[in-house]
């Protein structure tokens, strides 16, 4: 229990369940409330699950899968209520049409659940919300999993300010501070952490390829 908040748990293994751990002790870390970094309704937007589903998955709890078109139709929904034009009002139908490349009738017939997406139309709404590839289509656990991977990315990038997180930690504390640290710890158990942690960094700072 961490800030009023339960530190999330779930019992089955996999890379959500990875993801989250990964975010607490990160979170943790770097001292944000994991309240924050957990809230539901940040990561239900940032994802596209609902936000009952982003809780139960968050604890673990297995959660029904809606079948294609009903998690499209959802995500649609939640991107038309979520991604506003600058004045406040959602986008009409036109607007997405025009934006999307498609016909009014095309839009309509999406919205309403009339007709069956396709690749080119979920690849086209999405580009037109801005919003990442398989906003639309992804599984729940997948784009949850996506959403709480971006907020670790987040969190990295703002410890370190313009700096890159391993230059900034060299910075306050020098390879043998580093080291003197993690000799102090009582167990191999706590310096195996720190090991995991400054791979973590590593792999986050490490240059693409082009």
């Amino acid at each position: 229990m961490t800030d009023g908040f339960l530190v999330p748990g779930p019992t089955a293994a996999g890379p959500l369940t990875a993801s989250i751990s990964r975010l607490a002790e990160l979170a943790g870390k770097l001292g944000v409330p994991h309240s924050e970094v957990f809230d539901v309704h940040q990561l239900s937007e940032a994802s596209g699950v609902p936000a009952d589903v982003v809780g139960d998955l968050l604890d673990g709890r297995p959660a029904g899968e809606p079948d294609l078109q009903a998690r499209f139709l959802q995500r649609f929904d939640l991107l038309r209520r979520t991604r506003l034009k600058p004045n406040g009002r959602r986008y009409t139908q036109q607007e997405i049409a025009d934006g999307a490349a498609m016909s009014r009738q095309q839009a309509g017939a999406l919205i309403n659940g009339d007709r069956r997406p396709t690749m080119e139309h979920c690849d086209a709404i999405q580009r037109f919300f801005k919003v990442h590839a398989g906003f639309l289509t992804a599984e729940d656990a997948d784009a949850l999993d996506g959403a709480l991977q971006r907020t670790e990315q987040t969190l990295l990038h703002d410890y370190a300010g313009d700096s890159d997180p391993l230059e900034r930690l060299l910075q306050d504390h020098g390879v043998r501070g580093i080291a003197w640290r993690a000799a102090q710890l009582p167990t191999d158990k706590h310096r195996d952490k720190v090991a995991e942690w400054l791979d973590m960094l590593l792999e986050s700072v490490k240059p693409t390829e082009s």
